[in-house]
């Protein structure tokens, strides 16, 4: 039988190494795995990680292993490449940084042995992910395992699966179950013997057979349904010879059938379920993606709290432990490969190994429902070539697994009718209108659009947010990165999301704060802070629990705005989230009252003198916090940029005239603002990235590729002049402190229109 050890424990590690023969260098330090070496420059800011070759060596001795006659080397996930030598030979190179896959070493191994892999994260034009939003963080950083196995085996070789692959479909009350296995040198009278148990591991039915394929029925199963049931069945297959057992391989799978309608959404074994959930990346403070299982149970935890329904785990293949817990808490899940951002022409069959690798090794997982081809790849425009390589990926993945449908995440300006949205089943797309540009209010009415104009394509939201830290106002506004601010966003998007039917999933950008080096925002350089949740795992920003009141069945009351204690108003507004139908408020031990909100969102306005005690009441649930009066805004609470050219509180804004902490769509409203703006833009057009020139009834393009059309010009109109400065300052275009505060000085001789809400 095969015996699996697991080999973390003691690797020597050296950085900077791409070359490589035999030796321990004496530079060498201890690690046990999984492990990263870019666990702090990864998160820091800067976009100045180490990306590179680095060496992991460990001594194997022969007499060590169990006695068998094949061995293989498991690694679970190297990023991004990787080749493997024992004894000084090369044996194997491998790319993608997410997946499982097996080396073969029995016939290079001698008494003693020293095993030695690089791993490389280099930037390169053929390996994704290779642009994108987040650290690629470099290393072994997930489990290394040795395998021991007769000669005949379950095939440790094919795309990294387990050799097993089972297929159930419901008819009726019954499920017939297909059982296809992979079988390595299986030899004249060998038999198959498979087994299937239920969730108590009672066996229900056995076949024994020389074929590498067999059929079950359960009778009157019990169906996998999402977090109401999520039960799981167990199928094993032994390889027996003269009647002994001599491998063995098992898997679970769920029993459920579904579709995606674009009216109903998503229907999970006969009956609509709502999609609302998160998307995750995998990564935490100080640790990287070199995850314990603690770490992953901690998350399913949080996403279970909070009561979403699915998850899209972003942007690459995760752990199998993770898709684990997902089949284990029915949470449905979209899994994707990392094509994502850039498309590169000489990356193509990187994806098709990738993918192929996704589905293989992620089969048997009833949690996962949708297969997704890429991530807003068309962020500079489509191509012959880009909408070529997704109809082979989605003719692959149609030919490798025909229960489960293909989705794509479109980038927010990414055309409608751009045929890229007509490849897959079902599609999503990004939206940031509140964030990035625009409204809050344009997220429903766009997708209502998309809705009437392709009523017979199911279309979702796969990421939306805004980004919070630990600063605070009492007038929120887009883009001041205010714990309020993302808390009035999520309000909104979740009345306009959730109150949409035909929406197949919706998926929250992010449930975690996560680590993007290149990132140079928000006070705190180095992550993504649009997280529900704090990248350390330990505090739940108050948006969370607006999704919490919405989504989860679980009793609770929360009172919003803990850590913004010091204000100046005289009356200041309290929010209160909870599941429950009334909540009282009680100020200093009094009641002000209660209030009901079949929204979840309940408002109030507090005097605010001295210090004050607040406590939030619904039934038997409390929680408390206090504020307190000041007479200055605590510096404590406002942002400030870190490197920053100009912050918005160095602005010269007089009353009654416009500055550039001004929404470009105020000042547009005026005539004086668009000719200001059009002496702006014959700077943009020269210097940002993208054709300017066009053919006859061609549109321009400049923003990156995309169409400078109405839409776009929506999502401009919502960002401050400052913040839009500041976004274009990666697409080529610098403004230094003196052009902008000459940009001010040139808005602050614009009036405003004298009924302009200040």
């Amino acid at each position: 039988m095969r015996t699996i050890i697991n080999w973390n424990e003691g690797w020597s590690f050296v950085k900077g190494i791409a070359e490589f023969a035999v030796g321990v260098p004496e530079n060498a330090e201890n690690v046990n795995l999984p492990h990263t070496w870019n666990a702090t420059d990864g998160q820091d800011g800067g976009n100045d990680y180490f990306r590179g070759a680095c060496l992991y060596v460990k001594k194997l001795n022969k007499a060590d292993l169990p006695e068998n006659e094949d061995y293989y080397l498991e690694i679970n996930g190297a990023n991004s490449s990787a080749d493997v030598y024992v004894n000084g030979k090369k044996l194997a190179h491998h790319d993608g940084g997410y997946s499982t896959w097996r080396v073969k070493l029995t016939e290079e191994l001698q008494d003693e042995n020293e095993v030695a892999i690089v791993v490389d994260n280099s930037p390169n034009d053929t390996v994704y992910p290779q642009a994108a939003d987040f650290t690629f963080y470099g290393g072994l950083y997930r489990n290394v395992n040795l395998i021991a196995v007769p000669k005949t085996h379950f095939d440790l070789e094919y795309f990294g699966g387990k050799g097993l692959q089972i297929t159930p479909i419901v008819e009726g009350k019954n499920a017939n179950v297909e059982v296809q296995v992979y079988v390595t040198d299986m030899q004249e009278g060998d038999e198959l013997v498979y087994t299937v148990y239920d969730h108590e591991e009672k066996e229900l039915t056995q076949v024994r057979t020389t074929e590498k394929k067999a059929n079950f029925t359960i009778e009157n199963a019990r169906l996998w349904n999402g977090r109401k049931d999520p039960y799981l069945y167990c199928c094993e297959v032994e390889i027996f010879r003269g009647g002994e057992a001599i491998d063995a391989v098992c898997s679970r799978f769920g029993c459920r059938f579904f579709e995606i309608d674009p009216e109903r959404g998503f229907i999970l074994n006969g009956e609509e379920y709502p999609l609302r959930g998160v998307s995750r990346h995998q990564d935490r403070l100080g640790v990287g993606n070199a995850l314990l299982p603690k770490h992953h149970e901690e998350d399913i935890d949080l996403i279970m709290e909070v009561g979403a329904t699915t998850i899209r785990l972003a942007h690459y293949q995760h752990d199998q432990y993770f898709y684990d817990l997902c089949d284990e808490k029915g949470l449905v899940i979209w899994a994707e490969i990392p094509y994502i951002s850039k498309h590169m022409p000489s990356g193509r069959e990187n994806t098709i190994s990738q993918m192929k690798e996704l589905v293989v090794q992620n089969y048997n997982h009833a949690s996962i429902v949708v297969w997704g081809l890429s991530n807003e790849i068309t962020i500079s425009g489509s191509s012959p070539d880009l909408l070529e390589n997704h109809k082979i990926l989605n003719d692959l993945v149609h030919e490798m697994d025909k229960t489960r449908l293909t989705t794509i995440a479109c980038v927010s300006p990414c055309n409608m009718d751009d045929p890229y949205v007509q490849i897959p089943d079902v599609v999503s797309y990004n939206h940031y209108f509140g964030w990035y540009g625009g409204e809050t209010s344009m997220n429903g009415p766009w997708f209502d659009k998309f809705h009437a104009k392709h009523p017979n394509i199911p279309i979702g939201c796969s990421e939306y947010g805004c980004e919070a830290l630990n600063w605070h106002t009492s007038n929120p506004i887009q883009g001041d990165y205010t714990e309020e601010y993302q808390a009035y966003y999520h309000e909104e998007l979740i009345k306009q999301l959730f109150t949409r039917k035909y929406l197949w999933a919706t998926h929250v950008w992010n449930m975690f704060d996560f680590g993007a080096d290149a990132r140079a925002e928000g006070g705190e350089n180095g992550q993504n802070h649009k997280g529900l949740v704090t990248m350390d795992r330990q505090y739940k920003k108050d948006s969370f629990y607006a999704y919490k009141a919405w989504l989860s069945d679980e009793p609770f009351v929360h009172l919003c705005g803990k850590r913004y204690i010091d204000r100046v108003e005289d009356v200041t507004k309290v929010t209160v989230y909870s599941n429950q139908p009334e909540v009282e408020l009680f100020v200093n031990g009094v009641s002000i009252g209660k209030k009901s909100s079949s929204e979840h969102f309940f408002y109030f306005d507090v005097r605010n003198e001295g210090e004050t005690t607040i406590v939030a009441v619904a039934g038997d649930l409390k929680d408390e916090g206090k504020i307190r009066k000041v007479a200055e805004m605590n510096q404590d609470y406002v942002l400030k940029e870190k490197g920053a050219v100009l912050n918005w509180f160095d602005v010269d804004a007089p009353e009654g005239r416009f500055s550039i902490n001004d929404k470009m769509s105020d000042i547009m409203s005026t005539f004086r603002g668009k000719l200001w703006f059009a002496k702006l833009a014959l700077k943009l057009k020269k210097s940002l990235q993208g054709d300017t020139k066009k053919k006859k009834g061609e549109k321009a393009k400049v923003m990156g590729g995309f169409e400078i059309d109405e839409g776009m010009m929506q999502m401009m109109g919502g960002f401050t002049v400052l913040r839009l400065a500041n976004l274009i300052g990666g697409m080529n275009v610098k403004f230094t402190k003196e052009e902008l505060l000459k940009m001010n000085k040139q808005l602050n001789r614009i009036r405003k229109p004298k009924d302009k809400k200040k």
